[in-house]
């Protein structure tokens, strides 16, 4: 089992958050110059068709009290004597802020227009609301196709770039995190990542130009009534600030919480045979409840900080449209403010304190998308110990000689050595079988030819060449492996055997499973070689998986063989019929061959015996037997335990 930081991240320690992360996400956005902009610019759009709104319904408010107001005073004009309304005309006049100089006369004829034009007007200004209104959906829906469009565009790249660095990653990396903790990563991460990108970025700049936007209007309606709302904004966003400090790392810690919670569901999954089979299923659960439970409770902690933070918001904004209505009041009691203009007034402020709300739902997504960010971005950073050095040449067609200087070999810089002062030479076309006891450095071995790792210290050459020197596609492209552990991939048998050459032909992976003894019981399935494999080759055996995997290494014709114990997992008339194949087919191939008994490898040109990392012993079988004493008592134990069965018969 893969060996994980405690709190699930490269580097243990507590969450760390970094808004760089999120500029390093907005570069993968500025891909998209084209149509990145095109979201922003139907925002614009769909704002000032917004804003718009109150001014109409300000002059709807006035033309109905002008229109009511004219019938009034005509009708109140019809009523009292001509004489008395001719001596107060100049009170009248001022009172009705009219100019000086009219007449009876013309202050009739005023108000009847007024009376008369109020209809068509009104006509005209719902109209003009309704086209605005449509004119700001259109361009509400095109700012978010496009804001959605963008966002997956970005989670694509980054979903690619992530597996593409998955792939790439040494094993050294894959060693200390866990499967759980890099999936998470590949899909919750991103996905915040892509939420605030098609969502909270936009909302966030939509509340930026509709604040600004609505304090020109405010202050270029009614200055002295847009001061009284102003104290609450500087309020309302420092309040907003602190909030977001103190939640981005609680956001974090949530996704920390996740990637565990999903590495115990992962691991759970892909031993639920063992768990079931050791009956541990309520230790299964009781682990998972612990995981789900301190997930549960951050989020719930996180609930209760935002619980807390809108009502105050929502508080502020209220105590602001209370200061409006007294203040705003006053005025229209003095004559300095028509119903119009405070109802605009009233609607531009609920403009101005929307957004300002709105923001805690974008620091929401802004702490989120910042922790996935960081993570996203470490996981992207994470340095590749084993990579292609700059000038690095393609490995020519090898003959398959293998060199081991003094290869010293530790796992992790303040380890322990697990080989030490290794020295093999192989000429092409030799055997080499490793024995030896677990642990004693057999798979690391064989794990520096491919270089899986690099020596800690000496070297190791192929045909000459230093493999640090080589592009590793060109040197993996000329080993053919199999590991002691079986993969296989969902697909079929015969996806499955060419899957190191997919252009492969029929009769050529026909060859390579007849090779691999493998051919008769594929033909034994009704669907042949296009029978599916299913999950991690769930419906074949143990030796079928390995049979398989022989002969996915044997189509590649490789020059160098690598047989990791590939026999473990067969009974002994199988193992007898694919040793027999091997045999074969290792002449003329340089084959490094881990096995647990000697006599699969009595007959190969070199035995090294391992103990703690150090060659103990090599040579031919029969000079190991006569001069080694430690592989004299392995072969001798491995004698009486193939006779015990036999004598107990």
């Amino acid at each position: 089992m893969k060996k994980a930081k405690r709190d699930g991240r490269p580097g243990g320690g507590r969450p760390r958050m970094d808004m760089k992360s999120l500029r390093r996400v907005f570069r993968y956005l500025l891909n998209y110059r084209g149509q990145a902009s095109l979201p922003y610019l139907f925002l614009l759009v769909a704002i000032l068709a917004q804003l718009a709104v109150p001014r109409f319904i300000r002059l709807i408010i006035d033309t109905v009290t002008e229109g009511a107001l004219a019938k009034i005073i005509l009708e109140q004009l019809e009523m009292i004597p001509a004489e008395f309304v001719a001596q107060a005309l100049p009170q009248l006049l001022t009172a009705l802020d009219l100019p000086t100089g009219w007449t009876l006369a013309e202050v009739t004829q005023h108000f009847i227009t007024l009376q008369i034009a109020a209809p068509d007007r009104l006509v005209a200004l719902a109209v003009g609301v309704v086209a605005f209104a449509a004119l700001r959906g259109v361009f509400v829906f095109l700012q978010a196709y496009w804001a959605e469009r963008n966002s997956q565009s970005v989670a694509f790249d980054l979903r690619n770039d992530l597996f593409a660095k998955i792939q790439r990653l040494s094993f050294s990396y894959h060693d200390q995190n866990q499967t759980g903790q890099l999936m998470i990563r590949a899909t919750d991460d991103v996905e915040k990542v892509r939420l605030f990108i098609g969502q909270g970025l936009l909302q966030l700049v939509g509340a930026f130009i509709l604040i600004v936007g609505t304090l020109i209007l405010l202050f270029t309606t009614n200055a002295a009534l847009a001061w009284v709302a102003m104290p609450i904004l500087p309020l309302a966003f420092v309040l907003f600030m602190i909030f977001g400090i103190i939640s981005q790392p609680l956001f974090a810690e949530v996704q920390v919480r996740l990637s565990a919670l999903n590495t115990v569901l992962q691991e759970n999954l892909a031993g639920i045979k063992l768990v079931q089979a050791f009956v541990r299923e309520r230790e299964q659960q009781a682990k998972f409840r612990t995981a789900a439970e301190r997930l549960m409770d951050q989020q719930i902690f996180l609930a209760r900080l935002f619980a807390f933070l809108f009502p105050l918001v929502f508080l502020i904004a209220s105590l602001g449209q209370t200061a409006i209505l007294f203040y705003g009041g006053g005025q229209i009691l003095a004559g300095t403010l028509t119903l119009g203009e405070w109802q605009e007034f009233s609607l531009y402020l609920i403009y101005l304190f929307l957004p300002i709300a709105q923001f805690g739902f974008v620091i929401t997504q802004m702490g989120q998308a910042s922790a996935s960010a960081t993570r996203l971005f470490e996981l992207l950073d994470a340095q590749v110990d084993v990579a292609d050095q700059p000038g690095a040449r393609e490995l020519p067609a090898i003959q398959g000689a293998v060199t081991f200087e003094n290869v010293s070999f530790r796992y992790t810089s303040s380890g322990e050595p697990v080989l030490a002062e290794i020295t093999l030479e192989a000429q092409p076309g030799e055997t080499v079988a490793l024995l030896g006891a677990t642990g004693s450095g057999k798979t690391s071995i064989i794990n520096l030819l491919p270089r899986f790792y690099d020596p800690t210290e000496g070297r190791v050459r192929i045909d000459g060449h230093d493999l640090r020197e080589v592009t590793l596609d060109s040197l993996r492209k000329q080993i053919g492996i199999v590991l002691q552990e079986t993969t296989l991939f969902a697909g079929t048998i015969a996806e499955n055997i060419a899957y190191g050459k997919p252009e492969a032909s029929q009769a050529d992976i026909e060859a390579a499973a007849k090779a691999a003894a493998a051919h008769e019981f594929i033909q034994g399935f009704p669907l042949g070689y296009n029978t599916p494999v299913g999950e991690r080759g769930s419906t074949l055996s143990g030796g079928q998986k390995q049979r398989i995997a022989i002969a996915r290494a044997l189509l590649l014709d490789p020059r160098i063989l690598i047989l990791d114990d590939s026999t473990s997992s067969v009974d002994l008339a199988t193992e007898a019929e694919i040793q027999r194949a091997l045999d074969g087919l290792m002449q003329g191939r340089t084959s490094f061959v881990i096995a647990q008994r000697i006599s699969t490898v009595k007959n190969a040109d070199q035995i090294l015996v391992l103990e703690k990392g150090r060659v103990v012993a090599r040579g031919r079988h029969a000079d190991l037997m006569e001069g080694s004493p430690v592989y004299a008592e392995i072969y001798t134990s491995q004698l009486v335990d193939d006779a015990q069965p036999t004598g107990a018969a």
